[in-house]
């Protein structure tokens, strides 16, 4: 686990996670008030929610957490159980004293030497996007979807690179923007002249802050150089990969290089569940 952990605290503000996203490259904070854990904040939520700016309506409340003297497999358990990538860690007073994550039972997993190969069993379905995809349409179909990385194909079909969250909010923006809302009182149908039925207008403007992504192809700003494996590949020899690369997903290529499955760390460290490797 981490033990350094960057934290924000009630009352905040958006703009301070999105930094601390981009500087540091992780996929969630956790929110404390008054010291005390009260939620955990994401690349998701930012990209879900991209007009809202408080903290409290942007954390998810109540997060799982975990005791600080528990195994990676009852970790794996839990975020397999409850598709979370992160876990706090908690002392017997519920104080966070460190944090667990995907990548960390990755790593775990990278040293068991465990030989099972992927296919069939931990990789899973995917579809992608051609390079020319405008990176808001992107954003959109990664919340519609459910996936957090989408494999990127040129027109002859060929991987060109990946794009994940953490790309995204690479690239985010704040964008300040100026509305207007009409709050004209009028009259009724049965007026008798109806022209005059007009009582009072009212336009209010209100100021707008918002997650933005820039209008680019997505080739702007994917990863391009790209570890693939074969669906023969070994499951430590995977977690190896994707820790040495720093990636949460590894893509999964015939012998032709044709893209066919994408391997997951929130599959592989399922592994884990299995009696047979506790």
């Amino acid at each position: 686990m981490t033990t350094d952990v960057v934290t924000v605290e009630i009352p905040g503000s958006r703009d301070d996670v999105l930094k601390i996203l981009k500087r540091t490259g992780i996929s969630g904070v956790p929110v404390l008030k008054d010291g005390r854990l009260v939620g955990i904040i994401t690349r998701k939520d930012l990209l879900q929610k991209p007009e809202e700016n408080q903290l409290a309506l942007l954390m998810t409340p109540g997060p799982t957490t975990i005791l600080q003297d528990a195994t990676i497999f009852e970790a794996a358990r839990i975020m397999s159980q409850n598709g979370i990538r992160r876990l706090p860690v908690v002392d017997a007073s519920g104080k966070v004293i460190g944090l667990l994550s995907v990548a960390d039972l990755v790593l775990a997993i990278a040293r068991m030497k465990i030989d099972i190969e992927i296919k069939d069993r931990f990789t899973s379905p995917t579809f992608a996007l051609w390079e020319e995809t405008p990176l808001p349409l992107v954003g959109r179909i990664m919340e519609i979807s459910g996936f957090e990385a989408i494999p990127i194909l040129n027109r002859e079909s060929r991987l060109q690179g990946i794009i994940s969250e953490r790309d995204l909010i690479r690239c985010a923006m704040i964008e300040d923007s100026v509305e207007t809302s009409d709050l004209s009182t009028t009259g009724t149908d049965d007026d008798e002249w109806t022209w005059e039925s007009i009582r009072d207008v009212h336009h209010i403007s209100y100021g707008i802050s918002r997650v933005q992504l820039p209008n680019r192809p997505v080739k702007a700003a994917m990863v391009t150089n790209v570890v693939m494996v074969p669906p023969n590949a070994e499951v430590s020899e995977c977690a190896l990969k994707m820790k040495r690369a720093r990636v949460d997903q590894l893509p999964v290529v015939n012998g032709d290089n044709r893209l066919i499955s994408i391997l997951f760390d929130r599959d592989l460290i399922r592994v884990l569940i299995d009696e047979k490797y506790q």
